[in-house]
């Protein structure tokens, strides 16, 4: 039997954004290469905050815990995320040192996820985030009570939607020193995790 909820939920508009177009022909080589177009095009059509991206983790008895966090970086290296070394994400990290973080960005129908492991920042950078923060961020930390982690990835998947479901993925996987991609799209329907999709 259907609650009212999940009939209100099912009621929900979804996919109401407006997808930009598409070239899947010329895709760059490095993922995060595409990754920086993508933000730097949802910031341009007024995305509100595009740079918060969901941090995934695993506690010490394997559960899973997310939450929302400001990325720092991106590049051949990775993504940088940070937090205070007291924090449940520090000691999660420390435990097992690899996450996933994802990005839905709605009036673009668009989404990006990866997954990968953690890797402490140097000292030089974490000062550095540290002292770039706001003051008021600062106040009652030091450069010693905060991390900054670079999440090196292994898979990246892009994700743009359409409304008759037959979105598109693009798939970045680590072969070794280089990447490898694929493009899903047109006779597929599956949406990310954490992107929104009426079934």
């Amino acid at each position: 039997m259907t609650s009212s909820f999940a009939s209100w939920l099912r009621a929900q508009p979804s996919l109401a954004g407006s997808a930009p177009p598409l070239d899947t022909a010329s895709l760059p080589d490095q993922p995060h290469v595409l990754f920086e177009q993508w933000l730097r095009g949802a910031a341009a059509a007024g995305v509100a905050e595009p740079h918060v991206t969901t941090l995934s983790t695993v506690d010490a008895d394997g559960l899973p815990d997310a939450r929302a966090l400001i990325l720092k970086d991106a590049g051949p290296r990775g993504w940088a995320v940070a937090g205070p070394r007291s924090s449940a994400k520090a000691e999660q990290l420390a435990v097992r040192p690899v996450a996933a973080l994802s990005f839905w960005w709605q009036p673009i129908v668009r989404a990006v996820r990866l997954r990968g492991v953690m890797q402490p920042a140097t000292a030089g950078e974490i000062a550095g985030d540290f002292e770039a923060r706001p003051e008021t961020a600062r106040v009652g930390l030091t450069s010693a009570d905060w991390m900054l982690w670079w999440l090196a990835p292994t898979h990246v998947e892009f994700w743009q939607g359409s409304p008759d479901r037959r979105h598109t993925r693009i798939m970045y996987e680590r072969q070794g020193e280089s990447w490898h991609h694929e493009v899903r799209g047109g006779e597929t329907s599956t949406a990310p995790e954490g992107a929104a999709s009426r079934r």
